[in-house]
């Protein structure tokens, strides 16, 4: 008797949405345009200059390029051939990609010469003792890094071209690259996916692939086909841009219109010239649609569902706004994280506006997630407000080489303590507040700073704010709001205090006010509040006798 759930591969999923859609496109890349067959042939390339490189089962190759058409390619090839994809993000620097190179034992680093204003090689020959002959690297820093490949248009002394190994590629058989994929097993890792770094170091979480298995399901449960087209303007370094964006289009069908970076003007006009049905994001890349989308209307009449991860107080306002702005539009909400693959919980189509805007969906197939005590473990009940904690088939095997940070993430019965705060509601969706750390305590009071992030954006000159606590001697920390003005605003920081008082309890009222032009973010898009509270301690230090 056959498995009740066959167990699938990444890299065979090219070859399977060939054969089922063929000549129909897949990819969309500015100008490029790809069929499903096109890509299956593109992806067979890049897997057979892989195996000229030499790249092993089990080898990780790190990907450490922008948003591309290549990009696509290579993550399915390295899946194809057995290696693991170790994506990197394109914001990282010198002291970045040292740490990541080293702690991810990568073998081989494929990278630009140049994109955009960012010398790549130039970084790398801070970092890498690279060849002065040959190809072959030999740093003891580095001991498991063998090659370097640069996609540019030139030849670079130390390093491969990859028009070269493709060329090079052309000499592998096809029954050598079909050996080699019938060889990778399902439940070996194929994807070392880093934090985002906004809480420390960054750790590679390991994931096999059943990743396939929880999009399959999410696809039918949203009604995905081969007639929606999906824009894909995330970072294709984060989960959700690799799930929601390539990895579902491979699943379902879908057409994936792929940008280089999120620019929300860019997204609009190809959201009306592409007919785009499926577009998803944080609230940050959603606030920018609506200003957009405001200031110059398009025909955006296609759109029909996109994911809003809801549920903090600081994103209502924006969910809300959403069903208006961006109609007809059905967002849906979730809970999910690196570790966990995107989704633990999902919302359906048929929720609420209450439920899409105010919480953050139910438990997905296969998935079992509580809300327990942080400390003891325990669970706690409806309306009990603690840490979430998840167990099901896309849940990590662990952070890569971190033996004591994986122990710690999970308790002794298996279930992943995710360090967020929820609460399960009487309808049986969670709903997710924000990071246990980002919780302040004022003169011993619980202060979620979400809460105070979503009054403030309801002020009408407000664009964006976080909150972050400040040391105080007398009472432990006060709130800090850093807020972003809409253009030709004129609030002051006593204006947003103001705008706080008698509509607050007194502790919960920001003690200063911060006003920014741009907030430090992940390159996820989600702000990195460990910057502000670093600014906040240095703005206002603790007075001393």
């Amino acid at each position: 008797m056959p498995e009740w759930y066959p167990k699938k591969r990444v890299g065979d999923l090219v070859d399977d949405v060939a054969r089922r859609f063929g000549d129909k496109e897949g990819l969309v890349y500015k100008d490029k345009r790809y069929s499903f067959r096109a890509m299956a042939e593109q992806v067979d390339l890049a897997a057979r200059a892989l195996l000229a490189l030499g790249v092993q089962r089990g080898e990780h190759v790190a990907l450490w390029l922008n948003n591309r058409d290549e990009w696509i390619f290579l993550q399915y090839a390295i899946a194809k051939i057995g290696a693991v994809l170790v994506p990197v993000n394109t914001r990282f620097r010198s002291n970045d990609i040292e740490y990541l190179l080293r702690q991810s034992d990568s073998a081989y680093l494929i990278t630009h010469d140049v994109s955009g204003p960012i010398n790549y090689l130039d970084i790398v020959r801070d970092v890498v003792r690279l060849p002065e002959s040959g190809d072959v690297v030999n740093d003891d820093n580095f001991p498991k890094l063998r090659k370097v490949v640069i996609l540019g248009e030139a030849d670079y002394a130390g390093t491969v071209s990859w028009d070269a190994a493709k060329q090079s590629g052309a000499g592998v058989s096809a029954d050598k690259l079909a050996a080699r994929a019938a060889s990778v097993d399902p439940d070996d890792t194929t994807l070392i996916l880093y934090t985002s770094g906004s809480t420390g170091f960054p750790k590679g979480v390991m994931h096999t692939h059943i990743i396939i298995r929880v999009l399959e399901e999410r696809a039918f449960k949203h009604s995905l086909s081969d007639r929606d087209a999906i824009i894909n303007y995330l970072p294709l370094f984060h989960a959700f841009s690799i799930s929601e964006g390539s990895l579902m289009s491979m699943v379902s069908g879908a057409r994936q219109v792929l940008t280089e970076l999120f620019d929300p003007a860019e997204a609009l006009d190809l959201i009306e010239r592409e007919r785009i049905t499926i577009a998803h994001g944080f609230d940050t890349h959603i606030m920018m649609l609506m200003d957009e989308q405001q200031k110059q209307p398009r025909d955006i009449s296609t759109l029909r569902v996109g994911w809003l991860p809801a549920g903090p107080s600081n994103v209502v306002p924006t969910a809300r706004k959403a069903c208006r702005i961006l109609a007809p539009i059905k967002t849906f909400s979730g809970f999910g994280m690196t570790e966990t693959w995107t989704g633990a919980c999902v919302g359906a189509l048929d929720d609420t506006d209450e439920q899409r805007c105010e919480a953050s969906g139910r438990p997905a197939l296969g998935f079992e997630v509580r809300v327990a005590d942080p400390i003891t473990n325990i669970p706690l009940g409806i309306n009990e407000q603690g840490e979430i904690q998840v167990r099901g088939p896309s849940v990590m095997k662990g952070y890569y080489n971190k033996p004591a940070e994986t122990k710690a993430t999970f308790t002794e019965d298996g279930w992943l303590k995710s360090g967020d705060v929820g609460f399960f509601r009487e309808d049986g969706c969670l709903r997710f507040f924000g990071r246990i750390k980002d919780m302040l305590k004022v003169g011993g009071e619980n202060v979620d700073p979400l809460e105070i992030e979503g009054f403030i954006l309801g002020h009408p000159q407000v664009q964006q704010v976080s909150i972050v606590g400040a040391p105080d001697r007398k009472l432990s920390e006060v709130p800090v709001a850093y807020v972003r003005k809409l253009d030709e605003a004129t609030i002051s920081g006593e204006d947003v205090i103001a705008f706080c008082r008698n509509k607050m309890a007194s502790f919960k009222i920001p003690r200063h006010v911060v006003f920014v032009e741009d907030f430090p973010m992940t390159g996820s898009g989600k702000i990195r509040k460990q910057d502000l509270r670093d600014d906040a301690a240095k703005r206002f230090p603790v007075a001393t006798d």
